[in-house]
């Protein structure tokens, strides 16, 4: 992706996310001049990865194929120093555009319509010993409410409504013509580089061509604390 994409879509989150009246931290809106004076008093955020993430599983096709978040808050499964059992995502998709099939090997999630478009699921099972689709029933938890359907079952969330996704299941998304939707995540620990089983391999953070200076700094992106 070209830096001035990026820039343009954390621009475009940051104005949904004001239209939707979700306000932020303050950490989300440090220049990337400011990050480079900030001490150890932030390594919560530099060592859990919190903050500003765009990508396009290195696809090269953001409009189809990405993803815009935000990680608020997460613990930290491999340091002992960060006890959160807990996670806390905010996140913007854009009508066209899919999340892909994916499961989580531990993390429970609840996904939740902030406002704007509908989310379109698409879920099945994963086969424990293969990880591949199921052909078996899926059991979905929605707002209290917990039914079966078969394999390959859609769901949409309208504005205010949400899903609960158990680790094993398989579950893909898309948002319909209309415009963007505000997505809210609430999970356990969240680990995104050994706990996300694509069914077809993808990447997770873009290359990057620098064709103009950073707005925002991704969470990968952060300098080492100044001493």
């Amino acid at each position: 992706m070209k830096r001035s994409e990026i820039n343009a879509v954390i621009k475009k989150f940051e104005a949904l996310m004001k239209e939707h009246c979700f306000e932020l931290p303050p950490f989300l809106g440090f220049t990337p001049e400011e990050w480079q004076d900030k001490g150890h008093e932030y390594d919560e955020i530099r060592d859990n990865m919190l903050g500003w993430d765009v990508t396009d599983y290195g696809e090269g096709d953001f409009d189809k194929l990405g993803l815009a978040l935000i990680t608020i808050r997460n613990g930290n499964v491999h340091n002992p120093k960060y006890q959160k059992p807990y996670a806390e995502k905010i996140i913007m998709c854009d009508s066209g555009q899919v999340s892909p099939m994916h499961f989580h090997w531990g993390k429970m999630e609840d996904i939740i319509n902030r406002g704007g478009n509908d989310i379109e699921f698409t879920l099945y099972n994963a086969d424990k010993e293969t990880e591949q689709l199921a052909d078996t029933d899926v059991v979905i938890c929605q707002d209290g409410r917990r039914y079966t359907m078969p394999a390959g079952t859609k769901v949409i969330l309208h504005p205010g409504e949400s899903l609960t996704l158990y680790p094993y299941l398989y579950h893909e998304f898309i948002i319909p013509e209309g415009g963007p939707v505000l997505i809210g995540e609430v999970s356990m620990c969240n680990d995104d580089n050994t706990d996300n089983r694509f069914l077809n391999p993808l990447g997770r953070f873009p290359t990057i061509e620098e064709d103009e200076a950073p707005y925002r700094l991704l969470c990968n992106e952060y300098p080492p604390a100044k001493d």
